[in-house]
């Protein structure tokens, strides 16, 4: 947790990536490296930190979601016109280690099938999103809070193209949460729910 001013949010990128079609809903999901000081051992949707060659705008973050996504994953998207922004997280103030993430949909290149960089990334699985949120409930696999939260999203969802469509008509709303409370009382908050707005 930050004791003083709040970190400045550094750009990040990550693609939720997804295999389906018209026919069902299933996502990519990527084991950190347990010893990873940011989030070791988390289940999180392949992505990471935008940097200088990447660019600026709104091409730096698809730069730096499609180089995540074959680094960690080793997969290849040809065209970044194929990645639909779907939502924007910031990081609560209350934390150190702050990101400003673009989260992106993809369909998987047909054909393609992770291939872990066993350094970043140690496994990598699809899950559809109901699977994914019931290991975590069982302590299967170690999600954090906003990959929960968008797998709780997605599971709305039937197919990947439905998604795919709904996500390219709709604007996207940074949400910021909040930490409220310290130590194991702690709780994270969404806006609009109880307590976001004291």
């Amino acid at each position: 947790m930050q004791s003083g001013a709040p970190t400045v949010a550094r750009l990040a990128a990550t693609v939720i990536l997804l295999r389906g079609g018209g026919r069902g809903l299933e996502v990519l999901l990527a084991q950190r490296n347990p010893q990873a000081r940011f989030m070791g051992g988390a289940w999180v949707f392949p992505g990471g930190a935008v940097s200088e060659g990447d660019g600026e705008g709104d091409a730096a973050l698809r730069a730096a979601a499609v180089r995540e996504l074959a680094e960690e994953a080793g997969i290849v998207l040809a065209d970044l016109r194929e990645l639909v922004a779907f939502s924007r997280w910031i990081t609560p103030a209350e934390v150190k280690i702050r990101y400003d993430t673009w989260f992106f949909l993809a369909p998987v290149p047909e054909g393609a099938e992770p291939a872990i960089d066993g350094e970043e990334v140690v496994d990598a699985r699809w899950y559809t999103p109901a699977a994914a949120l019931a290991a975590g409930a069982d302590d299967q696999i170690l999600l954090v809070f906003p990959t929960i939260k968008h797998l709780e999203q997605l599971s709305a969802f039937s197919s990947a193209n439905a998604l795919l469509q709904y996500a390219s008509s709709r604007a996207v709303i940074p949400v910021q949460p909040r930490v409220l409370g310290t130590g194991e009382s702690a709780r994270i908050v969404l806006p609009g729910e109880p307590g976001y707005e004291d």
